[in-house]
């Protein structure tokens, strides 16, 4: 990595990497920390490391545990719930105004979105393929007239990412999510909201037909919902501020 320039910039490099590694599941939920290792990996002093898992830690997926370690969060089922509910909402309530606002000039740049999207699951580059889905659902936002709403759809979903990352590898998934593209894509283009709609909903809520299967599958990654790793840390954080 380049550190050259301020520092408060190379530590959002590495808070982008770090959380990009987190959510594709290339540091897995559970897994420790060092922040001497990962300055090794990405050739940076502690602070800029130490300055993003405190930010990561506020978007909760990272857990700083105190006299024990700094480990990626596991993921919270609640929050992965809760998160999917905020997005459909905030989303179907644009997607009509993406409908109406719609220009020539969309409708292709969502086609061409389609396409690339079409390259990336051909080759199997899940990754490439979530930042396409990411692009997609913050350019109909966009289009709608709601651009800052992304943000707000970002900051509610991490645990949701992963499971959605999680998601990809199985048999038709992409597929399945491509196909609901296309028709959402299709209804903007035709100017049929209710269509969009339905099928977004549908689109959305894909991830919840995953949740409580790869929980029972992948134990290590999820938090016992009772007893949730990041609402301790979160609490506790609130006691000693």
């Amino acid at each position: 990595m380049r550190t050259g320039g301020r520092a408060g910039t190379v530590s959002s490099q590495v808070f982008d990497i770090l959380r990009a590694a987190i959510i594709s599941l290339e540091l897995a939920p559970g897994r420790a920390l060092s922040e001497n290792e990962l300055a090794t990996r990405y050739g940076v002093s502690r602070t800029p490391i130490r300055s993003a898992l405190i930010r990561l830690a506020d978007e909760g997926l990272v857990e700083i545990v105190p006299q024990l370690g700094t480990f990626v969060a596991r993921i919270d089922v609640r929050e992965v719930r809760e998160a999917q509910f905020v997005r459909e909402a905030l989303e179907r309530a644009s997607l009509r105004h993406a409908v109406r606002r719609a220009t020539e000039a969309d409708h292709l740049g969502l086609q061409r979105l389609l396409a690339e999207q079409r390259e990336a699951a051909a080759v199997g580059d899940l990754r490439r393929w979530f930042r396409l889905d990411e692009d997609l659902h913050r350019t109909l936002l966009e289009v709608a007239g709601h651009p800052r709403t992304w943000a707000v759809v970002q900051s509610v979903k991490v645990h949701m990412d992963r499971v959605r990352m999680l998601s990809l590898p199985e048999p038709a998934v992409l597929d399945d999510l491509l196909s609901q593209h296309v028709a959402i894509v299709d209804a903007v283009v035709r100017g049929r909201p209710a269509e969009a709609d339905t099928v977004m909903a549908k689109h959305l809520r894909r991830v919840l037909d995953h949740l409580d299967g790869f929980a029972v599958r992948f134990p290590d990654y999820f938090a016992e919902e009772d007893d949730s790793p990041i609402r301790r840390h979160r609490a506790s954080r609130r006691v000693s501020g």
